[in-house]
């Protein structure tokens, strides 16, 4: 990922950190998600224009009365819409993936995101239970974090960068990251790296929720 970021963050010491890391924690990796694989996973686009496509053709089929030309032109305001919802749908994904920056160091997990209202979480590892890879064929994945303790994060808020359908116990994810495998791998050595060492305090904020002004 390029250094250079929106200008909208310019006052980040750090991109996608808030505050300058403590001495001795080391950035290992930062990332954000690829556009096409969240709108295809959050926003599911390949259903709706699939909705939109079938029917399309089913009222087509059933008012063209076997002429095509009629049929034809039954069907296109159908997927007239579903093109249009479908490019507003990718558009927000496009906007997503370009407002968030997700950060591995060598002490946390770190996740600036959200577009409108835009919030840094810190999960320092000691603060994660688990990190569960949902891996697709093409290399893309999602990571979702499960926080210990009392720290209670907003699925709305953290939208679509969360686990789906978790919402009791909202899971922050790294959502449809391209090659996955080799982020996970980095974050589960980080981590028992990090958990092997005596616990130093003060080194980095427990769980929370930046949000940016």
């Amino acid at each position: 990922m390029s250094n250079h970021d929106h200008d909208d963050f310019a006052v980040e010491p750090v991109p996608g950190l808030p505050a300058e890391p403590p001495k001795g924690e080391v950035l290992l990796w930062q990332g954000r998600p690829q556009a096409f694989a969240l709108a295809r996973e959050a926003m599911k686009i390949n259903w709706i224009a699939g909705y939109f496509v079938a029917l399309a053709i089913w009222r087509g089929w059933a008012m063209g009365g076997g002429v095509l030309s009629t049929s034809f032109a039954v069907m296109l305001p159908y997927l007239a819409i579903g093109a249009v919802t479908c490019g507003i749908l990718y558009s927000i994904a496009v906007v997503q993936a370009r407002t968030t920056v997700y950060t591995i160091t060598t002490a946390r997990v770190a996740m600036r995101i959200g577009a409108a209202l835009t919030v840094t979480l810190n999960l320092p590892f000691r603060q994660i239970g688990a990190a569960n890879l949902a891996l697709k064929s093409n290399g893309t994945g999602t990571i979702a974090l499960q926080t210990l303790g009392d720290t209670r994060i907003s699925y709305l808020v953290c939208w679509p960068h969360v686990r789906p359908w978790h919402f009791n116990r909202t899971q922050p994810a790294l959502r449809a990251i391209p090659d996955a495998a080799a982020v996970a791998k980095l974050l589960a050595d980080a981590a028992e790296t990090r958990l092997s060492q005596p616990e130093v305090t003060n080194t980095t904020a427990p769980a929370h929720a930046v949000a940016a002004e």
